[in-house]
């Protein structure tokens, strides 16, 4: 998995759209092994972004947890300490 792709559910706020749709961006690069599409697979790699951001949202919107909404300011921060000692 790409480790720009960050964990979008269960977040007090929730995830916004533009966040849906970046995360759902980087899967179709990743898939498609490129962060341009040519002019002749523009349109096929704009359809596929459209689709995942839509499949992503319907799942975000459906997942159900008992678990406390994750705050993003912590979040931020164990990401960063695990960063710095794995590239320490």
């Amino acid at each position: 998995m790409c480790r720009n792709i960050k964990t979008l559910a269960n977040f007090a706020p929730p995830a916004t759209p533009e966040e849906i749709r970046a995360s759902a961006l980087q899967f179709v690069r990743k898939l498609s092994g490129s962060n341009r599409p040519s002019r002749a697979n523009e349109a096929a790699f704009n359809r596929a972004v459209d689709e995942v951001t839509a499949a992503a949202h319907h799942l975000i919107e459906s997942l159900t947890t008992t678990a406390a909404p994750r705050n993003r300011e912590e979040e931020a921060r164990k990401a960063q300490e695990r960063a710095r000692e794995r590239f320490a």
